[in-house]
């Protein structure tokens, strides 16, 4: 990472009562959005004295001027919730459509002007990220808050919903053991994460999965039977296959029908499947998403009153600091192929199908 020397800095002045101040959450929903949402308003309102503003429907909200502000009373008893009280859309103000390009923005800003903001936070994942970058070029003061359950944004340690998500899939994972003891089966449980796996290594790891499948692994299938096989004949009486829905597999099917399949056809052995889907990314917030929601929009508005903008603050080992939205937006945070927890689980004899034990 660059030194903080290159991020876009304002000196404002010491009192920050009278500043205004935008929240937008854009993206998917995850748990924990609503406790930084409150992170952020209550310090703002309370420490600060600054005005605070809820825009619905993310950036869509900037467009269509949908915004209202937001008191003590209202950020009250929002902390445990799931999802998002300010609403969240996929918008994405910067497209390649030559006639749509650059209007979308201008008219961003123009509102952002009229409202009379000095600031916006944006609560997202990667590609709310690379276009809060985007408009912090157009001269908008922004501080990025990341959010995924896919814990994927390059920069920070971790995301709040992730933690979350762990404990839903785990759970998940916890009850198809006694279906899968019970009948003797193969179960096959897709988890999501279209390009990272850590949601799935987790998981898979936390509810004693014995094949893990993840999009950073190039795996091979004949390898997967052959080892599930290896576990039938040493009576072992059912298997778990843990496996990320971004996987490379044929396209229009998903990952965990193509891999059920693959093993039913290689084996014999009986085999089902479980798509969890939208359930890991709903629900209340575990008390460590919570927490770190909290720290991540408390840090936010502390950057606002030092004036440090262009930024999006981060989870480092024990600390929260500001780390440059440049050096965000685009990336994508991958499982390492050497990291400590796969080492750990294939001395375990845990599979990641690519014959490596």
């Amino acid at each position: 990472m660059r030194a903080l020397t290159d991020i876009k800095t304002l000196i404002m002045p010491k009192n920050t009562k009278g500043m205004k101040i935008g929240i937008l959450t854009a993206g998917g929903d995850c748990p924990g959005i609503n406790a930084a949402i409150r992170g952020v308003g209550k310090t703002a309102i309370s420490e600060y004295g600054m005005t605070v503003y809820g825009i619905s429907s993310g950036f869509r909200g900037l467009v269509d001027n949908l915004y209202s502000e937001l008191d003590e009373g209202q950020l009250s008893g929002i902390l445990t919730l799931g999802g998002t009280i300010l609403g969240t859309s996929r918008d994405k103000p910067f497209k390649s459509d030559p006639t749509i390009e650059n209007k979308v923005p201008k008219l961003i800003k123009k509102n952002y002007d009229d409202l009379g903001l000095d600031a916006l936070v944006v609560i997202g994942g990667n590609g709310t990220m690379k276009t809060a970058h985007r408009l912090s070029k157009e001269g908008l003061n922004i501080i990025g808050i990341p959010k995924t359950i896919d814990n994927d944004v390059w920069g920070t340690d971790v995301t709040f919903g992730f933690d979350s998500a762990v404990w839903i899939a785990t759970e998940a994972i916890d009850r198809l053991h006694s279906t899968a003891n019970s009948h003797k089966r193969i179960m096959v449980i897709e988890l999501m994460g279209h390009r990272a796996g850590w949601l799935t290594l987790y998981s898979g790891v936390a509810g004693g999965g014995d094949v893990i499948l993840l999009p950073e692994i190039e795996f091979d299938m004949e390898f997967v039977g052959r080892y599930l096989e290896k576990r039938a004949k040493s009576l072992k009486p059912y298997s778990i296959v843990a496996v990320a829905e971004g996987i490379k597999k044929p396209k229009g099917v998903s990952a965990a029908t193509y891999v059920s399949q693959a093993i039913r056809e290689m084996t014999k052995l009986e085999t089902r499947e479980t798509i969890l889907g939208y359930i890991q990314r709903g629900g209340t917030p575990t008390p460590m998403d919570r927490i770190l929601a909290t720290q991540y929009g408390a840090k936010a508005v502390e950057l606002i009153a030092d004036g440090q903008f262009g930024v999006m603050v981060s989870k480092s080992g024990e600390r929260i600091i500001p780390v440059p939205l440049e050096e965000v937006g685009g990336k994508v945070k991958l499982v390492p192929s050497d990291h400590s927890l796969i080492r750990k689980s294939r001395k375990m004899g845990i599979s990641f199908g690519d014959r490596k034990m």
